[in-house]
């Protein structure tokens, strides 16, 4: 058996280190398989000797990441302890050198807030939480064209519209546009009341909720006022040219081939564009006539446009999000593999 306590220069500072939130402690207990305890600005733990050791790595990232100006999550604490118990991160409180880096899959908390996009007026800086994340955000920056492939709950969305709000706050580009398949409305899109806005507004919900979550409000408005940020269904982009712009396609999985291949001819001088979507959620039928697994297949390789996948460990919603999406991709592979049958 074995045991080191940790010291902090006080208890706000450690509490600040699990999210304020000592449920954390007995989750990392189970899964560490060792017996964590607290108390004012102190942390020990007490169990075998790779366990302990594995500990001392949650905190010692979680530390650098803190002091690095990051606000450790439920969702960060746990990936700290997946790469504690990868072998990824320095184990020690102290300066020391670090241990090499056995797992590529994973990296630290404290690296992942390295990265960051907006910040200030009140609003913290959106940071990538998972390695995949991260790369989404390089590809974005080294690419003008990124597909963000993978469920739902990943970030894909989110750190789109960061990007396109932080390119727009820097002035490196002049508006964003924004896009979706309407295709629950189809050909009833018309007859729904309002302007064009307000018709689409209902689809593209997520990325303004993202939008207003990083944004203080006399920003949002001043963005709103000037134009800055352009609403449109995907089939009104047609003939367009888009210069000095980032554009989103959201839901792409749900755009045919043909409006694929259009949106994404519409890309001007200086500008990005970012098309997001989940393969295993297309409402088209027949599902082959989804636009993003023709462009899965032809773009790869291509100079200028880069696929960054997610994977169920990206999920950043609720910890039952990924379990879900777990328990439905054995589902569709056991009713998918030969010789199944499912009853009607």
């Amino acid at each position: 058996m074995a045991e080191k306590t940790l010291e902090f220069e006080s208890p706000h500072f450690l509490h600040s280190l699990f999210a304020d939130d000592v449920g954390m402690l007995k989750e990392m207990g189970d899964q560490l398989g060792i017996t964590v305890t607290t108390r004012d600005a102190w942390v020990k733990f007490e169990g075998n000797e790779d366990s302990v050791r594995a500990g001392q790595a949650v905190f010692a990232d979680l530390e650098k990441a803190r002091r690095r100006g990051g606000a450790i999550t439920p969702h960060s604490f746990r990936y700290a302890m997946k790469a504690a118990a990868a072998g990824n991160v320095d184990s020690s409180h102290e300066n020391s050198p670090e241990k090499p880096n056995t797992n590529m899959e994973m990296a630290k908390v404290s690296e992942l807030f390295d990265t960051r996009l907006l910040g200030g007026g009140g609003k913290p800086a959106v940071t990538p939480r998972t390695k995949n994340q991260r790369d989404y955000i390089e590809a974005l920056n080294s690419h003008d064209v990124v597909f963000g492939i993978g469920p739902a709950g990943t970030g894909k969305t989110y750190l789109a519209m960061a990007y396109a709000l932080d390119l727009l706050k820097s002035r490196q580009i002049d508006r964003i546009m924004l896009t979706r398949p309407a295709v629950e409305a189809g050909e009833a899109l018309g007859f729904l009341p309002g302007a064009l806005e307000e018709k689409v507004l209902p689809y593209l919900r997520p990325l303004y909720d993202a939008m207003n979550d990083m944004l203080d409000s006399s920003e949002a408005l001043r963005f709103a006022e000037k134009n800055l940020i352009e609403i449109a269904p995907l089939a009104y982009m047609r003939g367009r040219t888009l210069n000095r712009a980032c554009v989103i396609l959201d839901e792409a999985q749900n755009a045919s081939r043909e409006q694929m291949l259009m949106f994404l001819t519409r890309i001007g001088e200086d500008s990005k564009c970012i098309v997001t979507g989940d393969p295993s959620q297309i409402d088209l039928r027949p599902k082959k006539k989804s636009g993003i697994l023709e462009a899965m297949s032809l773009l790869h390789g291509i100079e200028g446009v880069s696929f960054v996948r997610f994977e169920r460990e990206d999920v950043v919603r609720h910890p039952v999000v990924a379990r879900i999406i777990e328990a439905y991709e054995q589902g569709r592979e056991e009713n998918e593999a030969p010789g199944s049958h499912v009853s009607a």
